[in-house]
């Protein structure tokens, strides 16, 4: 569904969450394992997901919320309140192992989750969300770095990844979920 070209785009906020927040962070990641691509884009399946107790989603929340300085989750909020996009920053020490495996030799971002909701892909907001969450990084964290993975199959989200600033390393690993596929690592480093 395009935007009516004659009608104003809306404004949206990107910030962190709330702790408080739960409800919305559900809702938007089980939207989210029902994309068309979730397949590619998430380790982690709807019917999983759903069946996760409200404790759970609380918990998940609250160690992501503003404030929190090992991880945090970024939305892009329309003005009706309704979450339209997310992205979690999720912060790996120098020296430990990371979240897909791996060990780092600097501190850095790891991001995940990426997610527009289709009816407003195109808008900006994925680029907005990736601004707040490596300004985060850099200003809050203070990593040296941030990187993704993405399938070695989405070829979409590996383009804008591109066209964003992220480079591909070169590194790759097993996507846990799918026996044969891979993960493709790509980074963007502190300016």
């Amino acid at each position: 569904m395009s935007p009516d070209p004659e009608s104003p785009a809306p404004e949206y906020v990107i910030r962190s969450i709330r702790a408080d927040e739960w409800p919305a962070a559900k809702e938007i990641r089980l939207a989210s394992l029902q994309d068309a691509v979730a397949h590619l884009a998430f380790l982690d399946t709807y019917e999983n997901a759903v069946a996760r107790t409200d404790r759970f989603w609380q918990e998940r929340t609250a160690g992501a919320a503003e404030g929190v300085r090992e991880r945090q989750q970024i939305i892009a909020e329309e003005p009706g309140g309704r979450w339209v996009g997310s992205v979690t920053v999720l912060v790996e020490e120098a020296g430990a192992e990371g979240a897909l495996g791996g060990v780092s030799d600097v501190r850095q971002g790891h991001l995940v989750a990426v997610y527009v909701r289709p009816e407003v892909r195109g808008q900006g907001l994925t680029e907005r969300l990736f601004s707040h969450a490596l300004r985060w990084a850099w200003e809050v964290a203070d990593v040296d770095r941030v990187r993704l993975f993405v399938h070695e199959r989405n070829g979409r989200a590996a383009a804008f990844y591109r066209k964003f600033g992220f480079l591909p390393t070169g590194v790759s690993v097993p996507v846990p979920v799918e026996a044969g596929a891979r993960e493709l690592e790509f980074v963007y480093k502190r300016p």
